[in-house]
């Protein structure tokens, strides 16, 4: 009895076809259920937007609102001249009852320009020009003829008045000194005989609780300031990164090999910088005034320029950026056989790019589709949360049954609520609603962010499934560029919208689905932050990780399943079924190969932040006189630096990830070469003369391959 032939473990390996000649022309439309299903979601997605455009109100974000509802400053109205919002008593915005009624318990009302003094309405009653100061902070209907008491008990005026700053269009008191100190303009001005002492006391404590609070609202104006100051220069970082990507994916067109080595120099020359200039910076505190507090000691602070003049914050970027280089270097050791197959694949892209270099530019392309798919996103939230109606609610200072209960402004002093409780008022509470409409505006909310990560998902799909086809194309080309098509990109591009719209909307609704998840993870882990136990912290931990996870894996996946459909034109589950069955059939290649091109890649987008960087640390630091001049004077200087750094990379990874898409494309190509070839005569690989001899050089001649075909086993991969 003849034993009976063992399967392979991860699918049959490709056969030979002479007919094969790269991306299928004759293919037809798959998964066209969930193509239907994606553009019924986008027209409710646009019947969503409508409704939240009809029902929204922007002004409500844009301008603030008083105790009537009426927005501060808003053209057209006889508030125009009023922008800004004054509060009689701030101190009960610190109420937690804030956290849940999103509104201050407290008389609130458009004025022209904020306090800027110290004043009580006892004194002022006593000084005609003080009390018509004072009366611009007052609601309609105070006269001279009106007694202190009077003007208390009807809630017409407050108490005290303190100096305010503006901070979004609202009166916020000023009561930070330089120091850090809490004052309250002149004590002398305080004895009046009526205990105003102690009320500016009180205010004092209670001003004391919000420091934090103030102190992180003026951090957050002032790095507004500084964007409005540097939006110009930063602008221009940008453009200098843009054009540092470009020139830097055009030298590695036609210097690869060249281009990677200054590459991997360069990145351990800038990190090797970067210890330098902390270890200089480190020893020029020595001995400074201050410089040996330790960051435990120093504790939070807005200020974050004030942790760049203590030494241990130095010392702590000095040991990083060592660790960085370290593990660089020693990865780079470890991987230096690996590199130069690596460079092979490098070049072998480079070459793919020359021929279709149209694909440089479908980043700008993608950039903006996602730049449209934002906008709705975000205008459509915009709409969504300010389409709800002015809700009143009853505030008192003593106790009363009807206490934060619904209320009508028009006719409130007339009703039985304030007949039952006289210290009431009907003030804004917030935007709300008791309609459909509203009652489901939170699952609206809901569908606008799912449909936004869909979509988002779906345009990065469709760049890689594009850019996946023209490369393929290229590849399994026998005579290039003759055989390749002429317009490989727009080629590529139509066959996925034509054929493949319901698989891209696949797996970018699976991808979807999990980040989703994701999101909601976090909103219950910080819903929950301080009420969970320890058993539902690690079980929440472990969740976010496992979805992290299974995220990356979802990514993995479906950028090579996108591959394998531009090629052979199949539906989403068997591409990605063959995809994987492929990786895994070459799992040390993926390993040792395909890996380390990511590495290379990577260390070139790391380079290209990192000039970018330097350049913009000395320019908007002030540390080069040639630039003391020019640069913008800025609160924290680390504001543009931070965004330029982060631009630079989210710039060199779009141009990089071309590159990348091409790699990728290669490699299971190349995968694919190997298993459907031999590098007989009748079955020539398709891969470049260098990437053959590099893989392959020790490999026996294609005469003694016979002894394969008849049931050998293939030759090990420890070669590669």
């Amino acid at each position: 009895m003849e034993p009976e032939e063992e399967k392979p473990q991860y699918g049959e390996p490709r056969k030979y076809d002479p007919t094969f000649k790269g991306p299928i022309h004759s293919r037809g439309c798959t998964d066209i259920a969930c193509c239907v299903l994606f553009i019924v979601a986008i027209l409710a997605y646009v019947a969503v937007g409508i409704l939240a455009w009809s029902q929204g109100d922007p002004r409500k974000v844009i301008y603030p609102t008083d105790s009537r509802g009426q927005f501060c400053g808003h053209a057209g109205t006889p508030l125009e001249k009023k922008p800004l919002l004054f509060y009689f008593n701030i101190m009960k915005c610190a109420s937690p009852m804030v956290l849940l009624e999103f509104q201050c318990p407290t008389t609130q009302m458009c004025v022209a320009k904020c306090p800027d003094k110290f004043m009580t309405l006892v004194k002022a009653r006593l000084i005609p020009s003080e009390f018509e100061y004072y009366k611009q902070f007052c609601k309609e209907g105070v006269t001279n003829q009106m007694s202190v008491p009077d003007i208390l008990k009807g809630g017409l005026c407050p108490a005290m008045l303190t100096p305010s700053k503006s901070f979004t269009r609202r009166c916020f008191p000023a009561l930070a000194g330089k120091d850090g100190s809490i004052t309250v303009g002149n004590s002398s001005g305080f004895d009046d005989g009526t205990g105003t002492i102690r009320e500016a006391k009180d205010l004092v404590d209670g001003v004391k609780n919000a420091t934090v609070v103030m102190e992180a609202r003026q951090v957050v104006m002032k790095v507004f300031e500084d964007y409005t100051h540097s939006w110009y220069w930063i602008l221009l970082g940008l453009v200098i990164a843009m054009l540092t990507s470009l020139l830097f994916i055009v030298l590695l067109r036609f210097l690869a090999g060249i281009m990677v080595w200054v590459m991997i120099v360069m990145v351990i020359l800038v990190i090797g910088y970067g210890i330098f200039h902390c270890y200089m910076e480190y020893a020029a505190l020595k001995g400074a005034a201050g410089s040996n507090v330790t960051l435990q000691d120093l504790g939070f602070q807005t200020d974050i320029t004030v942790y760049l003049q203590i030494r241990q914050t130095w010392l702590a970027f000095m040991i990083i950026l060592a660790i960085v280089e370290v593990v660089i270097i020693l990865i780079l050791i470890f991987l230096r056989k690996r590199i130069l197959i690596a460079i092979a694949l490098i070049k072998e892209a480079s070459r793919a790019i020359g021929h279709v270099m149209s694909s440089l530019f479908y980043p700008l392309f993608t950039f903006l589709l996602l730049a449209m798919v934002i906008a709705y996103w975000a205008v459509t939230a915009v709409f969504l949360s300010t389409s709800n109606e002015p809700v009143y609610k009853v505030f008192n200072e003593t106790e009363c049954m009807h206490s934060r209960m619904n209320c009508e402004p028009a006719n409130f002093s007339t009703s039985a609520m304030k007949a039952d409780c006289q210290d009431s008022e009907c003030l804004f509470a917030f935007y709300g609603g008791e309609t459909a409409y509203h009652k489901y505006l939170i699952g609206l909310q809901f569908y606008n962010v799912f449909l936004f990560f869909w979509c988002a998902n779906f345009v990065t799909a469709l760049g890689q499934m594009t850019l996946a086809g023209a490369f393929s194309s290229y590849y399994w080309a026998f005579v290039k560029p003759d055989d390749m098509p002429a317009f490989p990109v727009f080629a590529a591009l139509g066959r996925s919208l034509r054929y493949h719209t319901g698989t891209l909307a696949f797996g970018s609704l699976i991808l979807s689905i999990v980040q989703i998840i994701r999101v909601l993870l976090e909103y219950i882990d910080h819903k929950l932050k301080g009420a969970h136990n320890k058993c539902t912290r690690f079980l929440l931990c472990c969740l976010k990780c496992c979805f992290w996870c299974l995220e990356k894996f979802v990514k993995f996946l479906n950028r090579n399943a996108y591959i394998m459909v531009a090629i052979y034109g199949k539906n989403f589950c068997t591409s990605a079924k063959d995809a994987f069955f492929l990786l895994m059939r070459n799992m040390i290649r993926v390993a040792v190969l395909d890996k380390v091109t990511d590495f290379l890649l990577f260390l070139g987008k790391l380079l290209i932040v990192g000039i970018v960087g330097i350049f913009a640390f000395f320019f908007f630091s002030g540390r080069v006189k040639a630039f003391e001049d020019t640069a913008p004077h800025l609160h924290y200087y680390w504001v543009p630096i931070l965004t330029v750094v982060v631009g630079s990379y989210l710039i060199a990874h779009g141009f990089f990830s071309v590159y990348a898409m091409c790699v990728d494309t290669l490699f299971l190509c190349f995968c694919e070469d190997l298993e459907r070839n031999d590098g007989s005569a009748e079955r020539p690989y398709l891969m470049s003369s260098t990437l053959h001899d590099i893989l392959w050089e020790d490999k026996e001649p294609p005469e003694s391959q016979g002894a394969e075909e008849e049931g050998d086993p293939p030759p090990s991969e420890a070669q590669i």
